[in-house]
């Protein structure tokens, strides 16, 4: 009986492989997330205006918006390619927003391998917190921007006129969401690691104020007006996740402490050790506990 050999080495149980292979798998990922993400754009492009629609909303509702032609919400370009580059922006946006899923799975599906099953837990789980409070710090950013965009234009000088562009507009609006959205995952990130061994609960409680003032100092930097508004507007909320997390953290903390086999004992309390019975070389069996003082023998 002649046995066929397969060309394709068994799959390591530990998800480990050599590095070609490593190579091969990694470009087999990033060509079907690029694929997706091609998908995407033709789809965003195809919804450029429902889309342009509602994130010129918060400037339209300005006054400021319409003194150009009064009635009507204006924004102007000065370059031949901005309008063509806006629907490119735009379309890519809303494409890698459309095939997330994909991209996201190709990105699991290469680092999962490689993890332990506490960790594969964790990152799920803690993938599905991430996505709403990225939509939630996005939503907050979205209703937030018409106050900071009029806070803004509040310091021009009488009888200016505003001529705000189409991709100026597009990147002070998308840099507002992806701030406010990333800054949303920070707390959770605290978590996680505190999940993974990484970040203790006593040395969050030792960091509290430090990561307090961070926080607002983060907020004045990272939000692109810089207004105390919107600086306001992402800090707050920050803080109150942060505390948040530090709780969920000393809850997980006192558990793991209380499932431990040493919980309850006294630090300052010496455990007395246990052997296990053992036999000597003439055959006589001594109690592991009470172990024969050498020095007795003579």
């Amino acid at each position: 009986m002649v046995l066929k050999r397969s060309g394709k080495p068994p799959a390591d149980p530990e998800g480990r492989m050599p590095l070609m292979d490593h190579l091969r798998e990694l470009r087999s990922r990033v060509l079907k997330a690029a694929l997706g993400l091609v998908v995407g754009l033709v789809v965003g492009w195809l919804l450029f205006d429902p889309v342009w629609a509602f994130l010129k909303q918060p400037y339209c509702s300005l006054p400021q918006a319409q003194e150009i032609r009064p009635g009507e919400c204006t924004l102007v370009f000065n370059g031949i390619f901005d309008a063509f580059f806006l629907h490119l922006k735009v379309a890519l946006m809303v494409g890698a927003v459309v095939s997330a899923p994909v991209w996201l799975y190709q990105i699991w599906a290469f680092v999962v391998p490689g993890m332990y099953r506490a960790e594969k837990r964790y990152t799920v789980a803690f993938m599905g917190i991430a996505v709403p409070l990225f939509v939630l710090g996005a939503w907050l950013a979205y209703f937030a921007m018409d106050t900071a965009l009029s806070i803004l234009f509040s310091f021009a000088p009488e009888g200016s006129l505003p001529l705000i562009t189409l991709s100026e507009y597009l990147g002070y609006s998308m840099a507002m969401l992806l701030v406010f959205g990333v800054s949303f995952e920070l707390p959770l990130l605290a978590v996680f690691l505190n999940f993974i061994g990484v970040l203790t609960h006593e040395r969050m409680k030792k960091w509290r104020r430090a990561i307090f003032f961070l926080t607002f100092v983060f907020a004045a930097v990272a939000t692109p007006g810089g207004d105390p508004v919107t600086m306001m507007l992402m800090a707050l909320p920050m803080i109150v996740l942060f505390a948040v997390a530090e709780a969920i953290a000393f809850l997980h903390d006192r558990r793991k402490k209380d499932d431990s086999p040493y919980a309850g004992l006294d630090d300052d309390v010496a455990t007395p050790l246990e052997f296990p019975d053992s036999e000597l070389d003439d055959g006589t069996t001594v109690n592991g506990s009470q172990m024969p003082d050498p020095r007795r023998d003579g």
